[in-house]
């Protein structure tokens, strides 16, 4: 394997959540801040992309492209990369031109990156076409490939340095392309992990065992299901909550989509697990000021302590 190349700020910053914990009934809280990696504003793709990255550059490619739908984390963080290293980026986006330049379709134009809106068209279609065409490495979707899933060893061996005894904790992850739980699985093993469906995919579980490339049983997982809800885009009311108590408790941000489910989940108790819990903070806060639910997210007055 190709050795990554220099992107983001390692290890990222490993911080408790004192008062969540209590909320919680846990004995320890802390989050993986994933969302402070450095590059493009940060977040888990930028551990993938340094792989996927180098494996572009050792191949002699100029031009990188990949896809995702228009308020993409990984769209962002590809178009900041490429910008990072020199390569030009084509973003194949899902659906029609979008009418509102704002979240990560901002960032992406800022990074200079080319846009292609898919129409009707399948994403691969088009995604196959640009890339002929313009002779261009392509980053799967989300960025999750056999090459990228060790951008979430090399986390799993941060956390067993900044964690005490990490084989007495739990790890939760939001699960989107299986990338980050996958990594993590592959250096802590599987009882350690919790990933939390948000819907991205059909068959998470077949996803991440996939990436491990038959090492780990599909059955062995744990996932989650409980905060899919009506679907990947849309945003619960536990969503909300978990959205609020994060913010109002510790002073810490989510996203709709990825965070905020595996928050909603643990708040909810909707898996089993101990009392020590590691929250992978995954990033993706842009997303939040191009979602198109923003504005079901303003919260009432809080109630004075």
């Amino acid at each position: 394997m190709t050795g990554p190349v220099s992107l983001g700020t390692w290890p990222t910053p490993l911080e408790a959540a004192p008062r969540l914990a209590a909320r919680l009934g846990l004995a320890e809280l802390w989050f993986k801040r994933d969302d402070l990696s450095g590059l493009g504003a940060g977040g888990n793709k930028v551990r993938k992309l340094r792989y996927t990255c180098a494996e572009a550059v050792a191949l002699g490619a100029t031009t990188v492209i990949t896809s995702g739908g228009p308020q993409s984390n990984h769209a962002r963080l590809t178009a900041a990369a490429a910008a990072r290293l020199g390569l030009a980026c084509v973003l194949v986006l899902a659906g029609p031109p979008a009418e509102d330049r704002r979240g990560n379709l901002l960032l992406d134009e800022l990074a200079g990156a080319e846009i292609v809106w898919s129409g009707d068209r399948p994403l691969a279609e088009v995604v196959a076409v640009e890339a002929q065409r313009r002779s261009a490495y392509v980053i799967p979707l989300g960025g999750s490939s056999p090459t990228s899933v060790q951008g979430y060893v090399d986390c799993g061996r941060e956390l067993r340095a900044q964690v005490p005894d990490i084989d007495g904790a739990e790890v939760v992850v939001a699960l989107a392309s299986g990338g980050m739980m996958a990594g993590l699985v592959r250096e802590l093993g599987a009882e350690r992990v919790i990933g939390v469906d948000t819907g991205a995919i059909p068959d998470p579980r077949a996803t991440v065992a996939g990436l491990l490339g038959g090492q780990v049983e599909a059955a062995a997982l744990r996932i989650d299901g409980s905060q899919v809800g009506a679907g990947y885009g849309t945003v619960t009311d536990a969503v909300r909550a978990a959205l609020y108590a994060t913010a109002r408790e510790e002073g810490v941000f989510l996203d709709p989509t990825y965070t905020g489910r595996a928050m909603a989940a643990l708040l909810e108790g909707s898996f089993s697990h101990g009392d020590r819990i590691v929250f992978l903070h995954s990033g993706g806060l842009p997303g939040l000021f191009g979602h198109p639910a923003v504005a079901d997210l303003t919260p009432a007055r809080p109630t004075p302590r």
